[in-house]
């Protein structure tokens, strides 16, 4: 069963509350086990002043005790203003998740009005469509947009032919060390420079490896994939140009039919959305910092805390002490062996506590992983707009099972992601203008913008409206995060990385916006 690109979104919000939810449960747990770790020891350090008061002298007791109840006194202190600090942190972490929540609602409330608006066009162009495609000029335009995109289709695929034999012929020569030394000294070419001695085993050499004959052809080998790249990405400009001059056909066409209005809400909407998603790259950089700091005021990771309760764990280690309690054990006396067996017990929970924070701060370490993982993931899927109300998915299973398989590690983010890109699709009806103008952009219909910040005025007309039977649906494909003109990223979809921008970054998401009717 397919999914749509709304429906999916939302389910990867409804997982990054789980982690989010799980990470806050963790902290509080793990803030919990410090303060129950600082009243065991407290508790300890009450026992021994009992066990000295049964065994010690009272000058020796007042001493014992003076040094036991300073420590006590500052961990109490410290643990004060550690709760207001941890309190503090735990507010912060709380609005910026309620900050998100409210983000992600409203977000999700400008693509339903966006998909409206997006719906109304899609009828408008439907009873448009035939009657357009019929003018010669926009024939005429769209027949050589055609033309042009096939040409610069060609063009790259000659090219990424080019690159991949240079890559292969061209071993031979680079895995030759001595061809290799000639090659970067320039021997052969007015670059070279050597003195006589060197020139002369220089030359000794080129006949070992027959240097003169092998150059011109990985010169060749290297020189070819640059001229077809550069033909190819002037033909990608030529076919982008006429590409926007039939835009500006279809702009014209749809506003004289009273589509402006319309169009100018769908234009708003994407920017409402594009703000939205600024300000949640933002409110989620700024909570993974106040988790952090979370984290470590929840683990006791605040150094004057870390100080006063090691004071108290030192004032208990004292080798007075220890030997107090050796004594004890020796002697067998009911009130001594009831103490000791509480200190016994004090100092079994303490580690029973210390074991738990070890497996709970691993755990939240985990969390903290994958929720910046997922982010990355969700930029990227917006950044495809595969959030596009028109844009599908055949596998159920990426918010299902495979879903469940990431979050527990089974899956990692890269390959995750990179199923997402293979399993989705367009659905019917949202071909471009009918004309199936391809431009070589990493797989996708059109490569223009129908929003001002990308300079462009295209409108893409949905279904085939404006005739011409060679409509096709668009599927990004796995050439990298974020496509664009140029050469393919050689590790394929999880290759490239994740392109999320992190703290410091303008936070903006750097794509054209949703098209209202084919590819991307």
């Amino acid at each position: 069963m397919s999914i749509r690109g709304p429906e999916a979104l939302a389910s990867l919000d409804e997982a990054m509350r789980d982690i989010r939810r799980e990470e806050d449960e963790i902290s509080k747990r793990l803030a919990r086990s410090a303060e129950r770790v600082t009243k065991i020891k407290e508790s300890e350090a009450e026992l021994f002043r009992q066990l000295a008061q049964l065994r010690l002298d009272p000058a020796v007791q007042g001493e014992l005790d003076g040094a036991i109840s300073a420590a006590e006194a500052k961990a109490r202190d410290m643990l004060k203003t550690h709760a207001k600090d941890l309190s503090k942190a735990e507010k912060d972490v709380a609005e910026s998740d309620a900050t998100l929540s409210r983000l992600t609602a409203e977000r999700a409330e400008a693509l339903k009005l966006f998909e409206g608006h997006q719906s109304e066009l899609k009828a408008l162009a439907a009873k448009l469509g035939a009657s357009i495609a019929r003018e010669p000029a926009f024939a005429a335009k769209r027949a050589q947009a055609t033309e042009l995109a096939d040409i610069a289709a060609q063009s790259m695929r000659k090219t990424e032919q080019a690159e991949a034999d240079q890559d292969d012929k061209g071993k031979p020569y680079r895995d030759d060390p001595l061809f290799m030394y000639l090659w970067e000294a320039g021997y052969g070419t007015a670059s070279y420079r050597a003195n006589n001695l060197i020139r002369y085993f220089d030359g000794m050499v080129a006949n070992i490896v027959g240097f003169q004959k092998a150059r011109p052809n990985f010169a060749m080998l290297n020189e070819i994939p640059l001229r077809l790249r550069e033909h190819a990405e002037r033909q990608i400009e030529i076919a982008k140009a006429a590409e926007a001059e039939l835009d500006a056909l279809e702009t014209q066409a749809i506003d004289a039919a009273g589509g402006k209005p319309i169009r100018e809400a769908m234009e708003a909407a994407q920017k409402t959305i594009d703000a939205l998603d600024a300000q949640i790259v933002a409110t989620e950089d700024q909570r993974d910092e106040t988790a952090k700091t979370l984290g470590t005021l929840s683990q006791g990771g605040n150094p004057a805390f870390e100080s006063a309760l090691g004071e108290l764990v030192v004032a208990l280690g004292r080798e007075d002490i220890q030997t107090l309690l050796a004594e004890a054990r020796r002697t067998r006396t009911g009130q001594d062996d009831t103490i000791v067996a509480q200190i016994d017990d004090a100092r079994a929970r303490a580690k029973e506590e210390d074991a738990e924070t070890a497996e709970q701060k691993e755990r939240l370490k985990t969390l903290a992983a994958r929720r910046r993982e997922l982010e990355d993931i969700q930029w990227e899927f917006k950044k495809q707009r595969f959030d596009d109300p028109r844009s599908t998915f055949r596998e159920d299973k990426l918010v299902g099972d495979l879903l469940d398989g990431f979050l527990r590690g089974g899956i990692s983010a890269a390959s995750y992601w990179e199923q997402w890109q293979r399993s989705q699709n367009w659905s019917a009806g949202t071909s471009d203008w009918g004309g199936g103008v391809g431009l070589p952009n990493n797989g996708r219909q059109r490569s223009s913008s129908p929003w001002p910040d990308n300079g462009g005025s295209t409108f893409n007309w949905p279904d085939s409206s404006f005739g011409g039977g060679n409509s096709t649906k668009s599927k990004p494909s796995n050439g990298g995060f974020g496509g664009g003109w140029g050469r393919p990223s050689s590790g394929g979809s999880s290759g490239g990385g994740f392109s999320r921008p992190r703290t410091g970054s303008s936070g903006t998401r750097k794509h054209s916006g949703f098209k209202t009717g084919g590819g991307f």
